[in-house]
Formats: C-alpha cells, structure tokens, sequence
C-alpha cells in the first residue's frame, strides 16, 4: 500500500458463517472478493457517502482489475477485520487496498486490491466527480 492516507481507511469486523466455508471449514477463496466489497462500501459510509447516494448522483463504480493474495486460510466462526484503504496514488478512477486479518491483527488471511472506473448512467467512463475529489481532499 504506497501514498495511502491512514485517514482514508476502516476497518469493519465480520464473523465468518458456515455458508463462506467449503467442506473443509475453510473459507472459499471468492467470498474474499465479497469480503472486500463489504470494506470498502463500509468505507464509504464511514466517510458519509453510502455508495447508495453515488448510484442517486447518476454513477457506479464497477470493478475493472482485482488481485487477492491468499495467505492464511479463515475457518468457520473466526472473527476477521477486513481493512479497506483507499489508495489515494491511483489517478484513473479510485483504487482500494485490502487486509483481511485475524482478529487480534497477528495472522494475515488476504491481501490485495480492487480499481474501479466512474461510469455514468449512460455507461460511459467518466472522470472522477467534483464531490468525490473533495471528499477526498477533505479527509486526506
């Protein structure tokens, strides 16, 4: 995570339930990406803009390159933090870093990062709004 405002992260605690594990009690490889989503709508939220009211103003954010970096495995019933940062180095849309960990922070589960374009209602890319680049500069 390079020039990322600490200001600009939060981290939300998940318990895992039965439904994220495969046979083996280990959490499924993809409900990572769930997880992240979970962080940064969180995020957004936590710096008072429910991505609910980003949809209103006419835009999405769709996901347009993730990597995920497995390195402990979760099991059924751990209690997880996913930690989302926004990475304020990205200049093309918005870029967020992950670190989903134990709940004591000693064990490191996944790592990784989704980039997401700004598209209107039309479906166009479009470059990131005024209020997002203010909330931005507001919080950093």
């Amino acid at each position: 995570m390079n020039q990322v405002s600490k200001i600009l992260s939060h981290r939300t605690a998940y318990r895992v339930i039965y439904g994220d594990t495969d046979t083996m009690g280990v959490v499924y490889h993809a409900n990572y990406l769930r997880w992240f989503e979970i962080g940064r709508t969180e995020l957004f939220r936590h710096l008072g803009l429910p991505y609910r009211e980003i949809e209103a103003r006419g835009l999405m954010l769709p996901v347009s390159e993730v990597k995920c970096k497995y390195v402990n495995p979760a099991r059924y019933d751990d209690v997880v933090f996913i930690e989302a940062t926004l990475n304020t180095g990205f200049r093309a849309g918005m870029q967020f870093d992950y670190a989903i960990t134990s709940q004591d922070g000693a064990v490191v589960h996944t790592t990784g990062y989704t980039r997401h374009a700004f598209i209107n209602a039309q479906g166009k890319v479009v470059r990131p709004p005024s209020f997002i680049r203010d909330l931005i500069s507001e919080s950093s």
